[in-house]
């Protein structure tokens, strides 16, 4: 019973948080930007140096320092520490404690 009552907590997640098993990053208006995997062939993933998400020259990636969420001067990016509106992090719903 308690397996059953654990499993319709899980999913009755908001959104599709409860599909997805690792933490991803939205911009401050919602635009997703990927996962936060070290796995460097997941196309979603940040560490994919060839994916949208992963490559330095790529507008949606934070790790393009030219771009508006990787550069240290764009008040939208991960590397400004005086950014005003920086991407953050949504973590996975994992349990019954769900956002």
């Amino acid at each position: 019973m308690k397996m059953v009552l654990a499993a319709a907590a899980f999913l009755l997640c908001s959104g599709a948080a409860w599909a997805q098993q690792t933490p991803y990053i939205v911009s401050h208006d919602g635009k997703y930007l990927g996962t936060l995997s070290s796995n460097p062939y997941d196309p979603d993933s940040v560490s994919n140096a060839y994916g949208q998400y992963g490559s330095r020259y790529s507008p949606d990636s934070i790790n393009n320092p030219y771009g508006q969420y990787g550069s240290p001067y764009s008040n939208e990016s991960v590397t400004n520490p005086y950014a005003t509106q920086a991407p953050r992090i949504v973590a996975p719903c994992l349990g019954a404690y769900c956002n």
